[in-house]
């Protein structure tokens, strides 16, 4: 993977503009100014994206036809400074007739093995804590319309399956 570089200029305020080595702009904000995210929800957003990306490919790879499918994550900071995120809730929300093993063990690969984002912040004091949720059309062959579950959760020397 190598490096990765960063440049930032500030652009007034307490408004810097991000330039990434891969040629893309982001604005960052503080609330006063909010004309962008603020820097700590781009590292929930960073999180998201990592594990899409890593979940969508393997569900792929395994044959599983989503319809839909997102993430959501939420995360608690500690109340003094630096303010460090304590716990991450990271969910996956797949629509479709899939097999809840396989959205289970994708889930996992990212968790314990490849989501650099997710990862590094388990490295930390953060508790990762990754689920899922499957809606299936009605007449599904593989479950209920609806199912949800824990798959796993990650942190400092955590990274314990669920049952």
């Amino acid at each position: 993977m190598g490096e990765k570089r960063v440049s930032l200029r500030h652009d007034g305020g307490m408004r810097f503009v991000a330039g990434t080595g891969s040629g893309h702009e982001l604005v960052m904000d503080n609330a006063a100014g909010n004309k962008g995210p603020r820097p700590t929800e781009l590292v929930l957003v960073a999180i998201a994206g990592c594990t899409a990306m890593d979940v969508a490919e393997i569900l792929t790879k395994k044959r599983q036809v989503f319809t839909g499918y997102g993430v959501e994550v939420s995360g608690v900071q500690r109340d003094k400074a630096p303010n460090v995120f304590t716990e991450i809730t990271v969910v996956h929300l797949v629509e479709g007739d899939v097999e809840t093993e396989a959205v289970r063990r994708s889930i996992e690969l990212s968790a314990t093995k490849y989501c650099t984002v997710s990862a590094q912040l388990a490295s930390g004091v953060a508790r990762l804590s990754h689920r899922y949720l499957i809606r299936r059309p009605a007449g599904a062959a593989n479950g209920p319309a609806e199912e949800s579950g824990e798959v796993v959760v990650t942190g400092p020397t955590l990274a314990i399956a669920a049952d």
